[in-house]
């Protein structure tokens, strides 16, 4: 397998990023992760500037987008692979160990793995943590995962797939890596992004595609909706059959089924929506 570092392809065993950047010792770095069908990316353009919204949200230096664009067909075509998760990361370089990023520039990674087609439903999970919709980093896409590491294995223990938070206020906000959505009276509702979720390509897609509504909502709207579904760029669309200790047999439901086709219809349309 090879990834991009540095400027170039390189072997992943010889690939070497230092100790003291700053994406490592303290986190300072964003990233995307980007669906790839048969060598090509998927809704790259919308990821990419995706990218650059981080960049500007954390004060890092705008990253050049053509030389991503680069690196991303370079590594692609290195490693051909029928379905694939592409990540992109950028970080603040090598820094001075502490806060204050250094002056050497900035480290890119591209780099490949294989992916599998996810189950049409899964089972999620509530965590008493919360997302700060304040919070500095609230809607970017950053290498400080942490707190998304505690609930995602706090979710594998419970024998679920995901962990579901709610913000500081009490309202239903997003999972460690997906967005949520919540069928009520036959309509489709998503948290608005003021709620402090990441504003998620697909599920800015999904809103688009299906006519969902942006809707402050209440955590406990999970304990009455009548279909749950999760969208991310390797989930589509993916029916929920279980929160907590709740069950929901028919998953995936009528609308949430219609939203899985027309997402499929959509997204085999264009591979660069």
């Amino acid at each position: 397998m090879k990834i991009w570092l540095d400027g170039r392809l390189q072997e992943t065993a010889e690939a070497r990023v230092s100790v003291f950047d700053h994406g490592l010792t303290v986190g300072d770095g964003i990233f995307e992760t980007v669906k790839t069908i048969d060598g090509a990316p998927f809704a790259l353009t919308r990821h990419l500037d995706r990218l650059a919204r981080s960049a500007r949200g954390l004060g890092l230096p705008e990253p050049d987008l053509d030389e991503v664009r680069r690196a991303c067909a370079a590594v692609l075509e290195a490693n051909p692979l029928a379905l694939g998760r592409l990540r992109i990361t950028y970080t603040g370089g090598l820094s001075p160990l502490g806060s204050d990023r250094g002056d050497a520039g900035t480290t890119l990674v591209v780099a490949l793995g294989e992916a599998a087609r996810r189950p049409d439903t899964t089972a999620v999970v509530t965590v008493p943590w919360t997302r700060n919709e304040r919070s500095a980093l609230a809607g970017l896409k950053t290498t400080s995962y942490a707190e998304n590491v505690v609930a995602l294995a706090r979710a594998r223990e419970l024998g679920a797939s995901e962990a579901l938070f709610a913000n500081t206020l009490g309202r239903l906000c997003e999972g460690t890596g997906s967005n949520v959505f919540v069928v009520l009276d036959g309509e489709i509702h998503t948290p608005p992004l003021a709620s402090g979720c990441l504003a998620g390509i697909t599920r800015d897609l999904a809103v688009e595609w299906t006519g969902a509504k942006e809707t402050d909502l209440p955590l406990s709207v999970l304990a009455d909706a009548d279909e749950v579904f999760l969208t991310s760029s390797l989930r589509d669309i993916q029916a929920v059959h279980r929160i907590d200790d709740r069950d929901l047999p028919d998953a995936p439901g009528p609308v949430t089924t219609k939203a899985m086709r027309v997402w499929d219809e959509r997204a085999g349309d264009r591979l660069d929506p």
